[in-house]
């Protein structure tokens, strides 16, 4: 039986934690919300190893987690740049030695994305857990066998375990609650078949008083983590009329 124990709401369990998952389940955005969350309590590094989507990196968001004295790591260049070059700054490292520090690494979506990580595997033992993010409205990841299939493909790449699955379901400005209460469903499901914790379900910090009294009427234990949206551009901010943002 595993330990079935991991929450991304409360204390500090592992000090590396690596975010992965499919091409727009939020795993980036949801990297950003849990450094800002837990440098609060603890000395943060964000590593931004996603070196393959060009859209959505959580280094372009480097001034905003420096001014919560969250260290960043990317590229060589030390900054964000248009294209996204596969150059990681062997700096990398420090923050995954510093036993003092929790470090939070934004890996690159699915196993191609996910291979970076290889490079770091003497790291990556009893301190760390490996976070699936899941957004059960991406076509590639809403049903339960599609999920497996992503999470089969990361393991057979990195040799690395599925720690937790996190609940991302979302649909930008037009998500309602039931977005989110349709991906807990699939991600308890696929927690409860593979005894793999369930870590979470995140939604926007605006819909959470929403979300929580329909998951009361359901009887759902959605562990909520509220997020601050910052790394969508303001022309993806558009809104369906009534959906909670």
């Amino acid at each position: 039986m595993r330990d079935n124990s991991f929450d991304i709401t409360g204390d500090m369990d592992k000090r590396i934690v690596i975010i992965t998952g499919h091409f727009g389940s939020g795993k980036t955005e949801f990297a950003i919300n849990y450094c800002s969350k837990k440098s609060d309590e603890y000395n943060t590094s964000l590593i931004d190893l996603d070196i393959q989507n060009p859209y959505f990196r959580s280094r372009e968001r480097q001034q905003m987690l420096e001014s919560k004295g969250i260290s960043v790591y990317s590229n060589t260049f030390g900054k964000d740049i248009t294209a996204d070059l596969p150059a990681i700054t062997a700096s990398v490292r420090a923050p995954l030695e510093n036993k003092n520090t929790l470090t939070v690494i934004d890996a690159g979506g699915n196993d191609s994305g996910a291979r970076v990580l290889n490079q770091f595997q003497k790291y990556l033992g009893d301190e760390s857990i490996l976070l699936f993010v899941v957004n059960a409205n991406r076509p590639e990841t809403n049903t339960k066998e599609g999920v497996l299939s992503h999470m089969a493909a990361i393991t057979e790449e990195t040799g690395l375990e599925i720690g937790a699955i996190v609940n991302n379901t979302h649909m930008l400005g037009e998500t309602s609650y039931k977005d989110v209460l349709k991906g807990y469903e699939l991600c308890k499901d696929i927690s409860d078949d593979l005894d793999i914790p369930f870590a979470g379900s995140c939604c926007s910090e605006d819909m959470a008083d929403e979300l929580l009294r329909e998951a009361e009427k359901s009887e759902f234990d959605l562990n909520l983590f509220p997020m601050v949206i910052s790394n969508r551009q303001k022309w993806m901010n558009y809104k369906r009329k009534g959906a909670a943002s």
